[in-house]
C-alpha cells in the first residue's frame, strides 16, 4: 500500500500500517522510538488524536470522506492534543518533514493504493 497526493503527484508513504480497531487506535504509535521516512499510520475512523506518551513529533493529516485533506499539522510534539476535525473520516500520521517535502496542503486529494 502507498499514499499518493494526487494534487501534487507526490508519494507520502509506501509503508503503511492501519489502526482500524479500538485496540490498534488506542495503541497508535505508542512504544515506537521513531517513524521512518516512507512510513505512515492511518487511524480510522478518527477525527482527532493525541500524542501522550509518544517519544517523537509527527506530521498529521486529517482527511474527509472524499479523501481530501481538511487539516494539516506539521511537527505535532509529544504530549499534545490535536483539534477535533468534525468532517474528518481518518487521520494519517507521518514522519516530521513529510508534509513540507511533499508540499501537501489543505484541499489536496489523496489516494491510497
Amino acid at each position: 500500500m502507498k499514499i499518493v497526493n494526487r494534487s501534487k503527484q507526490s508519494i507520502l508513504a509506501d509503508n503503511i500500517s492501519c489502526a482500524d480497531t479500538s485496540f490498534k487506535r488506542l495503541k497508535g504509535l505508542l512504544g515506537r522510538k521513531s517513524l521512518n521516512k516512507g512510513e505512515a499510520l492511518i487511524i480510522t475512523p478518527s477525527n482527532s488524536i493525541h500524542t501522550f506518551f509518544m517519544r517523537f513529533p509527527i506530521d498529521v493529516l486529517f482527511v474527509d470522506k472524499n479523501n481530501r485533506v481538511i487539516k494539516v499539522i506539521s511537527s505535532l510534539k509529544p504530549y499534545r492534543l490535536s483539534p477535533i476535525c468534525w468532517q474528518g473520516k481518518f487521520v494519517i500520521e507521518l514522519p516530521v518533514g513529510t508534509i513540507q517535502a511533499s508540499s501537501t496542503q489543505e484541499g489536496d486529494t489523496l489516494q491510497i493504493l
